[in-house]
């Protein structure tokens, strides 16, 4: 059999380990992972001792276009992705305008994304007061599940649900229900200040307890499957721990920000690091890495959430007034990896929780794995280059980030999406994901 493409490298990461492998690739897929000396029919690109990863998963990206594109929209977001090794992202249904809540703005979003995205791109939709009724025809019309917040979101477009809302919508449609968890009775308003700990101070642990107990307690009686978001506080661990050993239906993810930073690090006045849930202490953090190597913890993706930079309040550096939000989505493999390999994991790790388990959870089945049949979404990494994060060359659409002026390790050499070369500056070669013909 003559084939496309075929990539060789000493360290192919596959779903069964690092190994010397050949890759072949025929129409966008991997028809064959084979021994590194293997002489297949096609043209062969020899990587060396370039890690081969399967092109990474990030199923939490405010895209925020249409209605808010001076954030941020879909070329520059998925530019970043390309640059950062992320070949399919997932786009969150509050930022723009329309939120992505009935058909019609699913619709209006799809529109404003073709032709425009260099990664493959899904949608979720959004669960708010009073759209159970939409649900289900927006599920067949595409988004891979719902997104729901129990606290305000910080768009008015887009309220939260309270108890009995979120009991409704868990029962509109069998989909999944991915939910910012935060309780707004256990949140105080935040003082102006340019003190990160007083921000910290305003969002306390148990308010993501509270709020993840209340979801898994939903979830058992209407035997749904939730998906925790962005969980900061590790006190929640042995909760979720104990709902799933209950037979709950429920997934977790964290993101770079809570797994590299720490509230001990921030400077005064820099709110760059502002995001809710906040980053928390060194000592949490260790207990979020403890579950994410256990399997409590599934996943890691960005929450990559921009805004422009004046709603970061410079220069007066008031965390309260501040829009919370961090850019990460170029630069969550370096981040993740070089922390990773401080802390003596592999890259098959960093690949299953930035690929593979996203893949899986948001039902994306030939994404996320170097393995026959998936698609030939590739990534040539050297894991051992040092760089510094220079904002300047970041390729979201502005230069902000709590991650610049760091030495991190990682640097990708090339991509392919669906076995073509893309890169930043080609031409974007993305396509639209259904979750109805995935």
């Amino acid at each position: 059999m003559s084939y496309d493409l075929v990539l060789r490298s000493t360290r192919v990461v596959t779903p069964r380990g690092e190994r010397p492998a050949t890759v072949c690739v025929t129409d966008g897929r991997i028809m064959a992972v084979t021994d590194h000396d293997a002489t297949p029919d096609g043209p062969v690109t020899d990587l060396g001792d370039l890690a081969l990863l399967p092109g990474l998963v990030d199923t939490h990206v405010h895209v925020n276009e249409p209605g808010r594109t001076e954030w941020e929209g879909f070329a520059s977001a998925t530019r970043a992705a390309i640059a950062g090794g992320v070949t399919t992202i997932v786009d969150m249904p509050l930022n723009s305008l329309p939120p992505t809540v009935s058909v019609p703005a699913l619709d209006v979003k799809r529109r404003a994304a073709d032709g425009a995205v260099h990664t493959d791109v899904g949608f979720w939709g959004g669960a708010v007061p009073g759209n159970a009724g939409d649900l289900a025809a927006l599920h067949r019309a595409g988004v891979l599940g719902f997104k729901c917040f129990l606290v305000d979101s910080g768009v008015p477009e887009f309220p939260p649900l309270d108890p009995p809302a979120l009991d409704t919508a868990l029962r509109a449609v069998d989909a999944l229900f991915i939910v910012h968890a935060e309780n707004p009775d256990d949140i105080s308003a935040a003082p102006p200040s340019r003190r990160y700990a007083d921000f910290v101070a305003s969002r306390p642990p148990n308010a993501e307890t509270t709020a993840i107990a209340r979801v898994l307690d939903a979830a058992r009686r209407a035997a749904a499957r939730v998906h925790i978001l962005h969980l900061s506080s590790a006190d929640a661990l042995p909760l979720i721990a104990a709902a799933r050993d209950a037979g709950v239906s429920v997934t977790v993810e964290t993101c770079p920000h809570y797994l590299c930073l720490s509230a001990e690090e921030v400077p005064d006045g820099a709110t760059e690091y502002k995001c809710c849930p906040p980053i928390r202490d060194r000592a949490n953090q260790d207990r979020l890495w403890a579950g994410l190597v256990a399997g409590v913890i599934d996943c890691v993706v960005s929450d990559h959430s921009p805004s422009t930079p004046a709603l970061k309040r410079p220069p007066s550096g008031d965390f309260a007034a501040a829009w919370g939000g961090i850019s990460s989505l170029q630069i969550g493999l370096p981040a993740i990896w070089s922390s990773a390999r401080r802390r003596g994991y592999r890259l098959i790790d960093v690949v299953r929780w930035m690929a593979q388990r996203p893949a899986e959870i948001a039902g994306l089945g030939t994404k996320g794995r170097i393995a026959p049949g998936s698609d030939a979404d590739l990534v040539a990494f050297a894991p051992d280059e040092p760089f510094v994060v220079d904002p300047t060359a970041l390729r979201h659409r502005h230069p902000v980030t709590p991650y610049a002026g760091r030495t991190l390790h990682g640097v990708v050499r090339d991509v392919w999406l669906r076995g073509q070369p893309v890169s930043p500056d080609g031409p974007p070669r993305g396509r639209l994901i259904s979750g109805s013909s995935r």
